[in-house]
């Protein structure tokens, strides 16, 4: 769950803000038009104008409890042009996911409003919120969605039906996800050539009261919004013992000697286009608090809380590990 909803998100030349109740009358305009009601299946058509009133309300509503984050899409000069957004679920045998949605008014379709708006929402909801992935469907007939979800990074999963209320009837749809992962998967195969061999170091800070300090990676770096061991890669010329103070340094503002880590463990994990070799290191001393320096978000867990945090696949091994130790 984000700390805040952000006031703004920029998807240039487009502006994305939390709706207003100012916003209903030209959300009604926009939105009772055939064109653009029959591709979405919960709204009516005629749409009442009341409805856009209670909608908006509801937006805020959802905003409050945590269960849902909408945004008016805006020009430049603030002007109204469409709706994106999603609700937040339960799914069976736990875990969140989010529901995408987005409408754009017909006078501004052709200019990348929906595809920009959709894309920047999906990596900001994987980056802040505590979900496992995003979902989404489109009408089978309605080729600009489907397009504007393979943008953002979605997949399609298959096929279903929904009803939509404006048509009247049910209707095939494509359905799609997005995980932190396909945020992260090239969009064409890599050049071919010999993998790469990635070394990182990873430390468990551990304080007196045996917790182990978690980092969450900040939205624009791959897996933006998994929950890590702090660290870093080892750069040409140090030894793994050497990056990681450096790193606890630039990442937290700590200071510590090669003399306060203690080797662990190691994992190995090979991903879509490197492999991984990590060694963890035990740390219980070190000098300053752990303040975040690079827009990440920081945790104390218990070790019996680790698995409640989502995390890289190649930081899982080191979880059964610790909460032997500890």
């Amino acid at each position: 769950m984000p700390d805040s909803l952000p006031l703004m998100l920029e998807a240039p030349p487009y502006r994305l803000r939390p709706l207003h109740p100012t916003d209903a009358t030209t959300l009604h305009h926009l939105v009772n038009d055939w064109e653009v009601v029959r591709m979405l299946s919960r709204p009516p058509f005629p749409y009442p104008r009341e409805l856009a009133d209670e909608w908006i309300a509801a937006t805020q509503a959802m905003h409050a409890r945590g269960d849902g984050y909408h945004f008016a899409i805006t020009n430049t000069d603030g002007s109204f042009i469409g709706c994106v957004g999603l609700r937040i679920e339960a799914v069976p045998g736990g875990g969140r996911v989010g529901q995408l949605g987005y409408w754009v008014g017909r006078p501004h379709w052709g200019r990348g409003a929906a595809r920009l708006a959709a894309a920047r929402v999906t990596r900001w909801a994987l980056a802040h919120l505590d979900i496992t992935c995003l979902r989404a469907s489109a009408a089978q007939d309605n080729i600009a969605s489907i397009k504007v979800l393979e943008h953002a990074g979605f997949r399609q999963t298959g096929t279903d039906s929904q009803t939509f209320a404006a048509r009247g009837t049910e209707l095939p749809v494509a359905t799609f996800e997005a995980t932190r992962t396909d945020m992260d998967t090239p969009v064409s195969d890599p050049a071919p050539g010999p993998r790469r061999l990635v070394l990182v170091a990873a430390g468990a800070l551990i304080d007196a009261q045996n917790r182990i300090l978690l980092a969450r990676r900040p939205e624009g770096k791959s897996m933006a919004g998994l929950w890590e061991f702090p660290g870093g890669k080892v750069e040409a010329g140090e030894t793994p013992e050497a990056a990681l103070v450096r790193e606890l340094h630039e990442e937290l503002g700590l200071d510590l000697s090669r003399a306060c880590l203690a080797p662990f463990t190691f994992a190995s994990h090979a991903y879509p286009t490197f492999d991984l070799l990590m060694p963890l290191y035990l740390c219980r001393r070190w000098q300053g608090t752990p303040t975040p320096r690079e827009g990440q978000k920081l945790a104390w867990v218990e070790a019996s809380a680790l698995r409640d945090y989502a995390m890289p696949e190649a930081d899982l091994p080191f979880i059964p590990l610790l909460q032997a130790l500890l």
